[in-house]
């Protein structure tokens, strides 16, 4: 290459990367801004928020919002539930996923790809369109307004990508470890427990996340099967803070950064598990 050539690629080089960490940088402020507003929106009152002070920092950080939104607004109560609901369905779609998976994998019997077909048909239906089957349903087995209406939905309709995931990670153990532990006396459960559960950790992470994020922020499901204040989410729980004449709107912004950081944490800290995890499924898909 001449020098000439060389020069040319440095020169240009040298005003691409200030570009490209400028677009970064303005990429950047216009995702974190709306988190920025949330927070100090939610250590205002009415005035500040509506008056010429919206974008700026609290002129007086009230931080009994938080106080008001946890005692006032229950939403304490509906934290708890929504951690109860959320861990229950993380804990029922793991059991359901990984053994399907290792059904429709590891097991030979007829129908196995048809049925691991039928699981995939659950991507292409939206969770809502299902409000009024499932409400039925709930309400035939009596099952409205408890913890049960929405954690067996949820698991339900997380099943189908759980099973996308586990299917490309168990794709990828070698099938020579099942037949080593029958060897050494292993039968199906003891090889499922033994060998495959410990070898899916990263796979059965992948899929409590990805639960995890759907459960938590979900609201249709949630008003619609719990209408009893004890059992309601935090999704549900942030409509009651609004008033039917006037709104304080502090305490409500208090309740979004209640309900929305967990969720910001959870995707900040194990963003790339997540993103790894689909690819290997959509490949093995």
């Amino acid at each position: 290459m001449s020098e000439t050539k060389v020069y040319t690629i440095k020169k240009t080089n040298k005003f691409i990367k200030p570009l490209v960490y400028t677009l970064l940088a303005i990429w950047t402020i216009i995702n974190v801004f709306p988190i920025y507003w949330m927070f100090t929106f939610s250590l205002k009152n009415n005035d500040e928020i509506f008056g010429d002070n919206i974008a700026g920092l609290p002129k007086n950080w009230l931080w009994e919002n938080y106080s008001r939104a946890m005692s006032g607004g229950k939403m304490g109560l509906y934290f708890t539930n929504s951690i109860i609901i959320s861990v229950a369905a993380i804990i029922l779609t793991l059991i359901a996923a990984v053994m399907a998976t290792y059904a429709m994998s590891r097991i030979v019997w007829k129908g196995r790809k048809l049925m691991n077909k039928f699981f995939m048909l659950g991507l292409t239906i939206p969770i809502h369109s299902a409000i009024l089957p499932v409400y039925m349903s709930l309400k035939k087995v009596h099952m409205l307004n408890s913890y049960q209406a929405l954690i067996i939905p949820y698991a339900a309709f997380s099943l189908a990508m759980a099973i996308l995931i586990c299917m490309g990670f168990m794709d990828d153990i070698p099938i020579e470890l099942d037949e080593a532990a029958r060897i050494d006396g292993c039968g199906t459960w003891g090889t499922f427990f033994k060998i495959i559960v410990p070898l899916m950790t990263p796979a059965l992470s992948t899929v409590g996340i990805y639960t995890f994020l759907q459960c938590w922020n979900e609201l249709m499901f949630a008003t619609i099967f719990n209408s009893r204040t004890q059992f309601k989410t935090l999704p549900a729980g942030i409509n009651e803070l609004f008033g039917t004449h006037t709104t304080d709107w502090g305490p409500v912004g208090a309740a979004l950064v209640i309900a929305t950081f967990p969720t910001l944490l959870v995707y900040v800290f194990l963003s790339k598990k997540i993103q790894s995890s689909f690819m290997a499924g959509a490949i093995k898909g």
